[in-house]
């Protein structure tokens, strides 16, 4: 039995929920407490949050932490979000934060947030199950920036980043001293012309049927419903008939009917106009709002990390799908990325007492096979470079930011020379353990690499053998195998500096 606080600092309020977790695959909401703080508006508008602001945020944490005691919790986590992430001065706000309450804010980046966010929506078993049967779009609205990110037959295949978060456009309007009666107009023009463009590259050969949202505004006018079957439910009709009704009140009136402070109200107004826009674009069906928070994701990462709760959603799959459609999106070479996966994979789990690496180190390498060649969308001679580029500007929800530039060094090292951490560490933020995974990662992967040199998948079948220190392949084929042999001693080499074990090419020939 354990009892676990999730603490997010937002962009418009702090918000704490305290779990028990008793082993049992059991997560029971003890308490939920929230604090209204805008720290958002003046973070993206000046790039730090006044003095007052972190003083604020300071007395909010120590209340959380009276609570934590009566609750005895034992352990915690605490997260900020994009207000927290943009700052300028970030260091120093968390030092002051932590100095005075002795809580850690640990900063997610955004894929790290969303996928909490992904995770807490999973968390829905069998209704979340039911839903992404059917082709689905996640639409996660935050303060500074808004996910789209849509599933294809139960799996998550594409996720992009609009910086059209709720603070951010009310912060725009304010800029642009746009009267009540215009800011939908310049909400939806300001939307439609970074949504046009997410159609075009995402959704031209796809029917989004169903939304699921998750955001602090009409997530909670839809848990309402009008009986227990609709709670966190509505259709286009109603979705409609919802806007209609908000756009002829005042946000006086808008505060008065939901129960909810004029502020609150307006921000309300933003997300449904976002969101109408959405609704229209994808001409979907069905809002599903699960009534979810990136506190529930923070919980549920952490039961799955202690073993007290059994995930079933396969959220690998849906890293692995990801990457495929960026290969897919760059013109990559589907039939050699499957040669490579399944030679870095077999090389991969017959090492695994000389390379000492697990599950997730193999899920990098996999990613690296799929997507080895991405960059000769743009250039062929520079390969390296820009597949680079392309991985580490293109979100993969499941992987930290740190996990994708190892990916993207993995990849660029095996187009280009090694470098060593003593130059790379200047340029990178990978500490020496990560750089030993990628050298390892890469070794394997540039010996996989050059066994198909010539791109005609010739060693469909390849044995692996360790005898003293020689790694054996032993090759089953028919075919002339040269320009391999030939171009394997450079790959080779680089192995052999790696796991002090020489490889060696055997053929067999069966005729």
């Amino acid at each position: 039995m354990k009892t676990f606080a999730a603490i997010d600092v937002g962009s418009f309020e702090l918000a704490m929920k305290i779990f028990e977790l008793n082993g049992k695959n059991n997560m029971r909401e003890l308490e939920h407490v929230r604090y209204r703080l805008d720290i958002g508006t003046e973070t993206y508008a000046k790039g730090k949050p006044d003095c007052d602001k972190v003083e604020e945020m300071c007395r909010i944490l120590k209340e959380f932490k009276d609570i934590m005691r009566t609750y005895k919790v034992t352990d915690y986590r605490a997260y900020g979000t994009s207000a927290i992430r943009e700052m300028e001065n970030m260091a120093i706000v968390l030092g002051q934060v932590e100095q005075s309450t002795g809580i850690r804010v640990e900063v997610l980046s955004n894929s790290e947030q969303r996928f909490l966010d992904y995770k807490s929506i999973a968390s829905k078993g069998a209704e979340f199950n039911r839903i992404i049967e059917k082709s689905t779009a996640i639409v996660d609205l935050g303060g500074g920036s808004m996910q789209l990110s849509l599933f294809d037959k139960d799996t998550l295949v594409s996720t992009q980043n609009l910086r059209l978060g709720v603070l951010r456009l009310q912060e725009k309007l304010k800029h642009l001293e746009a009267s009540p009666s215009r800011a939908e107009a310049l909400i939806t023009e300001m939307a439609q012309a970074q949504l046009s463009i997410f159609k075009k590259l995402y959704c031209k050969d796809r029917e989004i049927k169903n939304i699921i949202v998750v955001d602090d505004y009409l997530s909670r006018w839809i848990a309402r419903g009008k009986d227990k079957k609709d709670k966190g439910y509505a259709d286009r009709t109603a979705y409609d008939s919802f806007m209609d009704r908000i756009r002829k009140k005042s946000r006086g009136e808008i505060a008065q009917i939901l129960h909810i402070s004029e502020e609150h109200a307006f921000l309300l107004v933003i997300s449904g106009v976002l969101m109408q826009c959405i609704v229209e674009m994808m001409d979907a069906e069905l809002i599903w709002a699960p009534g979810v928070t990136l506190c529930d994701g923070i919980a549920y990462e952490y039961a799955e990390e202690q073993k007290m709760v059994i995930c079933e959603h396969d959220f690998e799959k849906d890293i692995l799908a990801c990457a495929l459609n960026i290969s897919k999106r760059y013109m990559g070479s589907r039939k050699r990325a499957e040669t490579l996966e399944k030679l870095t994979m077999n090389l991969f789990d017959s090492m695994k007492k000389i390379h000492g690496l697990g599950s997730r180190e193999r899920l990098y390498l996999r990613l690296a096979a799929i997507l080895h060649d991405c960059g000769k969308y743009i250039s062929m001679s520079n390969l390296g470079e820009c597949s680079f580029q392309i991985i580490l500007s293109t979100e993969i929800i499941g992987l930290s930011h740190m996990e994708r530039e190892m990916v993207a060094y993995i990849v660029r090292f095996n187009h280009e020379k090694f470098r060593y951490f003593e130059e790379l560490q200047k340029e990178t933020s990978l500490d020496k353990l990560a750089y030993l995974k990628v050298a390892k990662l890469t070794a394997i992967l540039k010996l996989a690499n050059g066994l198909d040199r010539s791109h005609k998948q010739k060693f469909k079948d390849v044995k692996i053998a360790l005898k003293d220190r020689e790694l054996i392949l032993q090759v089953n084929t028919p075919e002339d195998i040269t320009l391999e042999k030939g171009l394997f001693s450079y790959r080779a080499d680089f192995f052999e500096e790696v796991f002090n074990l020489k490889p060696v090419i055997r053929q067999k020939r069966n005729i």
